[in-house]
């Protein structure tokens, strides 16, 4: 019995590691072509990272740990509208991608932090509101997975202010859930350094912050750092947003309540029939998500109204993702009017239309959204590559009919 039990404990953990998988794999790097195509986009990503570098072509920082806080700037061209769903990360299956149908590199350099805060004043040049967007991936992510879905998240929201990409060390293996776990620990000092770095800067008018997943863990550990070291919040951040955090409810309540108060408007998007959040309980035992709770049911509906937390129910919301996990992105209808509406600077009130798939629970005065952050959150390139999908399918599907069915599904994902 003991026995039995270990083997489903081991590949429950084997299972939420896939589920919460934030990108997927593609031998496609960061090695520049030559040249884009006639419709192609081009994004400027400012890079600050907690990795180490890489002298492996296409490659730049590893999922290594590094003390220092690395740059890099890198300009990323999208394929042309045509040829891509709002969403979607399209990458080659080859070292070098075509420009005409893949996500490619133009150019990378890894800078200093002086020419990292030239770079970023120029991009602010062109964000009329001098707004930066803070942008924290999540786990199972590579470098280049990460300056790609920041390019992707910047182009479909038509985001106007600079993206800036805060990357830690992921190192982007499924069995690495627990490396991955420290790293965001490791990491959230150099965050919490990089926003006063913002908040000091002269040129910087407005910071805005998106978390996805584990990224959520890192934003919020280092906004309570800041809060009780400096007795607030960066008067600058003006807009946090936490899409599909995996964060255990009762860690949230206290890491948003010692953040204090004024607090900037906090933007919770949950989904109740996340399947990755749904796993990652169960790991951590038993202990809800907050990014997958029942936002009208007590006692979340009183908590987000006394903590003054704008909540985006998007259970309602069908795509194509079995794993209910990137419904942000997977719906290019929720892209498009979450990106109006931010590019607009309106808040979301009510219901927001799209056939009322989308719900929005306001509570509390505020109501604002943010003005400047698009909310294309990163939909995975594909959970798992396909070998590692049949070998766990094989290795776990004699542990029961129904976690057979889970894995099968998730093998035909």
């Amino acid at each position: 019995m003991l026995r039995a039990k270990t083997g489903l404990t081991v590949a429950g953990m084997a299972l939420t590691l896939m589920l919460a998988a934030c990108s997927g794999r593609s031998p496609g790097g960061l090695i520049p072509v030559k040249e884009t195509v006639p419709g192609a986009s081009t994004v400027d990503v400012l890079v600050a990272t907690t990795r180490a570098p890489s002298e492996l072509p296409g490659q730049v920082f590893t999922g290594e740990r590094d003390d220092r806080l690395n740059f890099a700037e890198i300009t990323v061209s999208i394929p042309p509208d045509a040829n891509r769903r709002i969403g979607d990360v399209q990458t080659s299956s080859s070292e070098v991608g075509d420009p005409s149908k893949d996500f490619v590199a133009l150019r990378t350099q890894r800078v200093d932090e002086a020419d990292a805060l030239k770079v970023l004043r120029q991009n602010l040049r062109r964000a009329p509101k001098k707004e930066v967007l803070v942008f924290v991936h999540g786990f199972n992510t590579r470098f280049g997975e990460a300056v790609f879905r920041m390019a992707q998240i910047a182009h479909d929201s038509n985001l106007i202010a600079a993206p800036l990409l805060f990357t830690w060390p992921s190192r982007g293996d499924l069995f690495s859930y627990t490396y991955d776990r420290e790293s965001a620990n490791f990491s959230r000092d150099a965050l919490e350094r990089l926003l006063q770095t913002l908040q000091r800067d002269p040129d910087v008018a407005e910071i805005d912050i998106l978390a996805h997943s584990m990224g959520n863990w890192v934003a919020l550990e280092a906004l309570r750092q800041m809060a009780i070291r400096d007795k607030r919040l960066a008067p600058k951040i003006k807009n946090v947003m936490l899409a599909a955090p995996d964060v255990d409810i009762y860690v949230f309540r206290k890491q948003i309540a010692e953040m204090g108060s004024p607090r900037p408007p906090f933007t919770l998007f949950v989904s109740r029939d996340d399947e990755a959040l749904r796993i990652s309980r169960k790991v951590w035992g038993n202990v809800p998500r907050i990014g997958a709770v029942d936002p009208n049911a007590e006692p979340f509906r009183s908590q987000f109204r006394e903590q003054q937390i704008t909540v985006i129910d998007l259970t309602d919301v069908t795509t194509d993702d079995r794993l209910n996990h990137s419904k942000f992105a997977e719906s290019p209808e929720v892209v498009k009017l979450i990106g109006s509406r931010l590019a607009n600077g309106q808040a979301f009130a009510g219901k927001t239309g799209i056939g009322e798939k989308v719900l929005q629970v306001t509570t509390g005065a505020a109501s604002t959204v943010g003005s400047a952050a698009g909310l294309a959150v990163s939909a995975p390139l594909a959970v798992i590559d396909g070998d590692t999908r049949q070998n766990l399918g094989s290795q776990f599907e004699h542990l029961g009919d129904n976690l057979g069915e889970t894995v099968r599904n998730v093998t035909h994902y």
